[in-house]
């Protein structure tokens, strides 16, 4: 059967062929040079989320030192991020690790406003269940919200800054 260029099926039939030839290509070629596809790839971070993840080691290296026990780092969910998931004397501990350079806006603490206290009660909400079925046997266990404030060299540490909604 002879391909007729100007039926818009044919074209559409060499189009497809091209393509699929194009992204088989592409397959034998990351595979030969053993790169990982580019979802597969770790994200880098920008300055900015790398600087937020300094602060975060800093704040975990705090809590270890205090004898608190660090169960999980950075959930992400559509709510938004926890920083910190603690053990704290039996208390469960959302920890959110806030840090400014200087206290001319009112300081990292003070960054942590309504808006932000109703993100992690949602995350935090999103990724209770999962948490106490893991280390707490279906049992939940008294939480709190804690925010730990890095305002230059001085870290902070605020047991409890908002109500926990679970009790």
């Amino acid at each position: 059967m002879p391909d007729d260029t100007s039926d818009p099926r044919s074209l559409a039939r060499i189009a497809q062929r091209k393509a699929i030839q194009r992204r088989r290509r592409a397959a034998r070629r990351a595979a030969s040079t053993k790169t990982a596809p580019a979802a597969h790839r770790p994200r880098s971070l920008s300055p900015t989320q790398q600087l937020g993840r300094q602060a975060e080691a800093q704040a975990e290296k705090h809590l270890t030192a205090a004898g608190v026990k660090v169960l999980k780092r950075n959930l992400l969910s559509r709510a938004g991020e926890i920083d910190l998931v603690c053990l704290d004397s039996g208390v469960l501990a959302f920890v959110e690790v806030r840090q400014r350079y200087s206290r001319r806006f009112g300081g990292a603490a003070a960054s942590v406003g309504s808006v932000k206290q109703q993100r992690l009660a949602r995350a935090a909400a999103y990724f209770l269940p999962s948490l106490v079925r893991t280390y707490f046997s279906g049992r939940v266990p008294p939480c709190r919200f804690d925010v730990i404030a890095l305002d230059g060299d001085d870290l902070t540490w605020l047991k409890g800054v908002f109500n926990s909604p679970f009790r």
